[in-house]
């Protein structure tokens, strides 16, 4: 017989001196059809590897869809991935989710349609291009040639589609990998087009000109949902400058700014009516005006103090008085309303560029003020811009001046404000935000360029406009993509008018949000939105299908067949390309009802559109809407929700409200982001990133999916390797459940096919267990059901401590005995019952575990059994097992074991020395009496000879209340003093009888009621004389700690077993091996063998023991408390 791994004894499941003396197993035993031994040092990954091998080459994944075929359906809809890059472990979230959901529902008995897709088409993918051919700018990318740079683009959008459908195969994503969707796809790109037709021929198309964030680097605007995206802490050099009041001498209004280049472009000075606005002399004479409460305004004090926020390095803000006493001082003279300061003029720092006196604005001129000579420089003039659409002032008091200046050319607000006011636009910034023409020594230079600033603050300040400047950290706009810092720039742009939104509004109440409050959420970002910018001014995407015309006019195609039907020129050129730039371009086509010829506008769309048509590109909606209406609406997507709401949530419900008026679908899970194990983001600049690929191989995907499954879905999931660890433990106290089970049953040839149990062959611990196991299964279903795997995964942590802590390790003795009875069969048959269970309930979750385990458990016993975990149906609860009392009384008799073991902790004593008896207190006479017939359990878990009930916990215990002072101080503040002179000469136990039965303690003061709560109150213990005592609000146990000789002795011999039974394992004896021990046994620890003797041999499995010095095959030295002690092991031969 092969030596047996000794790992099986040793780990946490088998702790126990005892030896049990194994017999040999039957012979025949390892045949076919038997459950095999599992080596305990499992290696998951290899595991991982073997089951992808066996899913591929007997096609289970087909063989679950043909299962399921025609039966009712359940429709995932899946968010693209972007394929640009390999997958890292924020992604590995979402697809795990998608895909255990996924899987129950299979096992559920649904048929799915198993098509995910890949995002192909936007700027993401540009920008990566351009990196490998080392590109810095869209003019390169002209240069290059649009085809050659679309035909990268598809070749990247290939490859890494690749990539990522063999990781997320690795993952162990079950997908229809041959049937993925891609956005770039005709089909795709032309359902957009439906889509854009449909809301064109309601009028809701429209180019406007606007101030949109735009990229100098990738010459092009980004819509308000994409900003939110690329936003960084970042520290600019703002100003603090001065505007000279024209009919004032020596009398300025005090601005600030943290973008010194749109100085160039002023145009009004914004105040707040409402408020006082200090009039201020300086040392030299000159006089300012400012928003009175800023003058001592500690501008961002906290965020310095708690250094959240902040950019290292970076001083604190001074304030304005600091600034003006470090000029020489100051005297106030006075203050002014704001509305008494509105009309006044000023005079700008670049009044003498030649754009601030360009009639109608420059570059884009407006006819009527240019009719009326108005110009930036004429138009200088303090103004009340009121309130904004939310109702909250424009121009506000604390940070700044309280004092805004407006460039209408330059930001999103102050344009809209231009608007209000009837002023000119000054947009000084060419496509790569550099200035144009009549911005004198400016032209040509970049505006986000730090040497560009720093001249603009060197200028000011020869010319006398500059008060003071400083490093100011705030949050502003980058490309999320390209990471280059975005500017406010006057574009025109393709809008759609979203004054339709509440037809989305009433969809998103059709929707299950999980959580609740992201529907709450959706309607913030639908009350507050513009209208949707669709339009890019790049090269690879979704070709916009709008053609202009001479007379200004614009049309929109629908579909590929309306284009031909229109074309007049380079249809030819473009049959059989992809609707892409630069072969739709070619096609020119006749209005057809003006009968002029136009162009296509040369923008590319917002990618947004391409996700969101999803649930009708993908579900043939053009073309088989049979098929459409039987999997339309999905039934679940789920995707990270920072972002979405204003991304894809927000594209697929609008387009979704205006082609059908229905929701796409009827629940959304989103969950939150995936973080570092510190918290912060990660970066590959950090060198904080894991990819996928080394994540998975390191880790194990078992693990990473346990991770994710395990997490709320609210909260940000710290991932990295040492959480990991934690989860892998886990993974392995299942696997040491196991591979105990197999291992035994290998040996015994268990085969629950031959042979019966009765209900009446079921201990108390059987029957507890297989509650536990229904009443798992049915929470299990309602956590899937509300898909929220996280509430399984903890009730599977409560359930596997229970399993293998408690049931296996309370029921080893009965697979270790010889005796093949009908009480060694009931445990083998109850643990295979819960095992197979588990797997199937975690095989959604678990994969690859599962499967492996399945495969030994079912398999290995029954080659008729079904090929597979994933091809059998998910559990179901029999209720009728689920015994709520039985589960409460062994709950109790847990607890007390568990609150004797801390009672022992607290007096040091290890669980080795055997105490003389255990007293306990519980509120209930029944289960009180269910103890004392469970006492064995009590006596062998806890080492005590004898079990007493205790008439009160005060004969064992004394609780010492006192006042959580921090907690009670923020409470009641000056009365604390009070309190906690009341609580000194209190009654403890009553208030913690009232703290129990009514969850508040309450009494009067003065007159007043105080009612206190537990976290009011700091609750010690005190152990009654000759106790070592633990208690909760139920259950309250001490444990007597005299210690006579005898004990004393018992201890002693424990602790030799124990050392043996290491001596045992380190020689690599097999655990059924008899041995011989020699030594020289004298001293406390010779007297107390001799004394235990019998019991110490048949822990050990010694048949004898010799006093003489002898090394025997092993030997070693260790020692008991003072004395050394050297044995030596030798092997019986039989």
């Amino acid at each position: 017989m092969a030596a047996w791994p000794f790992f099986i004894i040793y780990s946490p499941l088998f702790t126990d001196e005892r030896k049990i003396n194994f017999r040999t197993p039957k012979i025949g035993v390892y045949n076919r059809n038997m459950i095999k031994r599992v080596n305990p040092q499992v290696d998951f990954i290899a595991i991982e590897h073997k089951v992808l091998d066996f899913w591929k080459e007997n096609d289970i994944f087909q063989k679950r869809r043909d299962a399921n075929a025609g039966k009712p359906k359940w429709s995932f809809i899946d968010g693209p991935i972007t394929a640009n890059n390999p997958m890292g472990v924020h992604h590995a979230w979402g697809r795990t989710l998608k895909d255990l959901y996924n899987r129950y529902k299979a096992m559920d008995g649904h048929e799915l349609r198993y098509q995910q897709g890949f995002d192909c088409q936007g700027l993401w993918v540009e920008v990566e291009v351009e990196k490998e051919l080392g590109f810095k700018s869209k003019r390169e990318v002209e240069e290059f040639g649009i085809e050659k740079f679309v035909n990268k683009c598809k070749e990247r959008v290939r490859k890494f589609s690749g990539v990522q459908t063999e990781q997320s195969k690795r993952l162990g994503y079950w997908m229809d990998w041959d049937n993925s969707y891609y956005t770039m796809s005709d089909e795709n790109n032309y359902t957009i087009w439906g889509f854009l037709k449909k809301l064109f021929e309601a009028g809701k198309i429209y180019r406007g000109t606007d101030v949109v964030p735009w990229s100098g680097r990738s010459g092009t605007s980004y819509s308000q949902m994409e900003i939110i995206e690329g936003r960084k802490l970042v520290a600019h050099k703002s100003v603090f400058v001065r505007f000279p009041l024209r009919d004032k001498k020596n009398e300025y209004l005090l601005v600030w700014t943290t973008t010194p280049w749109t100085l160039t472009s002023n145009v009004v000075a914004g105040v707040n009516g409402n408020l006082d606005y200090v009039k201020l002399k300086a040392k030299d004479g000159a006089i300012y005006y400012f928003a009175q409460e800023n003058l001592e305004f500690k501008r961002l004090d906290k965020q310095f103090k708690e250094k959240k926020q902040w950019i290292e390095g970076v001083p604190k803000l001074k304030t304005i008085a600091q600034i003006f006493k470090e000029r020489g001082g100051y005297e106030i003279l006075g203050t002014i309303k704001g509305s008494d300061m509105v009309g006044w003029t000023y005079g700008g720092p670049y009044d003498k560029f030649e754009a601030q006196s360009e009639p109608g604005g420059f570059p884009i001129v407006n006819e009527k003020l240019k009719e009326d000579r108005s110009s930036g420089k004429s138009q200088h003039q303090v103004v009340d811009p009121g309130k904004d659409n939310m109702g909250s002032d424009i121009v506000v008091a604390g940070e700044g001046t309280g004092i805004v200046h407006m460039a209408p050319g330059c930001g999103d607000i102050d344009n809209k404000i231009g608007k209000k006011f009837g002023l000119v636009n000054i947009a000084p910034l060419d496509s790569e935000s550099k200035f144009i023409d009549k911005f004198g020594w400016l032209t040509g230079k970049s505006a986000t360029d730090k040497e560009t600033t720093q001249a603009i603050i060197d200028d000011l300040k020869e010319r006398e406009y500059l008060v003071y400047v400083e490093e100011y950290p705030h949050v502003y706009p980058h490309c999320w993509r390209s990471g280059d810092e975005l500017v406010f720039r006057l574009v025109d742009e393709w809008y759609i008018n979203m004054d339709w939104r509440d037809k989305i509004k009433k969809v998103v109440d059709d929707i299950n949000w999980i959580p609740e409050w992201g529907g709450e959420r959706e309607h913030e970002w639908l009350d507050n939105m513009s209208d949707w910018m669709i339009s890019k001014k790049r090269f690879w995407g979704l070709a916009l299908p709008i053609w202009t015309f001479e007379d200004e006019s614009y049309y929109v195609v629908g579909s590929k067949e309306e284009l031909k039907s229109l074309a007049v020129e380079g249809w030819d050129e473009f049959e059989g390309n992809s609707p892409h730039r630069p072969w739709i371009d070619k096609v020119k086509i006749k209005h057809p009802e003006t009968g002029l010829i136009g162009t296509r506008v040369l923008d590319v769309g917002n990618p947004w559109l391409d996700a969101g048509i999803v649930p009708f590109s993908t579900l043939r909606y053009n073309n088989d809407k049979e098929y459409w209406n039987e999997w339309f609406p999905g039934d679940f997507v789920t995707e990270s929700f920072p972002g979405q709401f204003r991304n894809w949530f927000y594209s697929l419900l609008a387009m979704s409200a205006l082609l059908e008026e229905k929701a796409p679908f009827k629940t959304v899970l989103g969950h939150a982001l995936v973080k570092a194990e510190d918290g912060r983001d990660m970066h590959k600049s950090w060198g904080n990133a894991i990819w996928f690929d080394d994540a998975a191989e390191e880790m194990g995907v078992d693990v990473m999916r346990w991770m994710y499954a395990s997490q709320n879905p609210e909260h940000n999931l710290l991932f990295g390797y040492h959480h990991g660890d934690d989860v892998r433990k886990k993974l392995i106290q299942l696997w040491n459940s196991y591979s105990f089970f197999a291992t035994y049953a290998a040996v015994d040839g268990f085969d629950p096919s031959k042979g019966s149990i009765e209900d009446a062959d079921l201990n108390i611990m059987d029957q507890w267990i297989l509650s536990k196991l229904h009443l798992f299964i049915k929470d299990s279903r309602e956590a899937m059901d509300q898909f929220r795997s996280d509430l399984l995964m903890k009730k599977f942590d409560l359930f596997l401590d229970e399993l293998s802590n408690w049931y296996i390790r309370r029921s080893r003795r009965r697979f270790w005995k010889s005796e093949d009875d009908g009480d060694k069969q009931a445990a083998y048959v109850v643990l295979y019952e819960v095992l197979t269970n588990v797997i199937k309930i975690l095989a959604p979750v678990l994969p690859f575990v599962t499967e492996n385990i399945f495969q030994n458990l079912v398999r290995n016993l029954d080659s008729a059994a079904l090929e597979s975990v994933h091809l059998c149906d998910y559990p179901i609860s029999d209720e009728s097992k689920i015994n709520l009392d039985l589960m409460d009384k062994v709950d109790a008799l847990r607890r007390v074991v568990e609150l004797g073991r801390s009672a022992r902790n607290k007096a040091n004593l290890k669980i080795r020395q055997p105490l003389a008896e255990l007293s306990f207190t519980v509120k209930d006479d029944g289960v009180a009496d269910f103890i004392f017939e469970q006492q064995n359990v009590v006596l062998d878990e806890l080492n005590v000879k004898s079990l007493h009930h205790a008439e009160s916990e005060s004969d064992l215990i004394r609780y010492i209340i006192k006042p959580n002072l921090p907690l009670l101080g923020k409470k009641f503040g000056k009365m604390l003093p009070q309190i906690r002179n009341y609580l000194k000469d209190a009654d403890g136990d009553q208030i913690l009888n009232d703290i129990r039965t009514q969850k508040n303690y309450t009494f009067d003061l003065n007159g007043e009621s105080i009612i206190l709560i537990r976290d009011d109150l700091l609750i010690d213990t005190e152990s009654a004389e000759g106790f070592t005592s633990s208690g909760d609000d139920h259950v309250t146990v001490g444990l007597t700690i005299k210690l006579t000789e005898e004990l004393v002795q018992e201890g002693i011999v424990r602790d030799v077993i124990r050392q043996v039974q290491t001596m045992r394992k380190n020689a690599n004896f097999a655990v059924e091996d008899r041995i011989i021990i020699y030594g020289l046994l004298d001293g406390p620890v010779g007297e107390a063998i001799r004394s235990f003797e019998e019991f110490f041999k048949n822990e050990v499995l010694a048949v004898e023991l010799i006093e003489e010095d002898q090394s025997g095959e092993f030997s070693d030295a260790f020692q008991i408390g003072d004395q050394k002690v050297q044995l030596g092991l030798k092997r019986v031969k039989f």
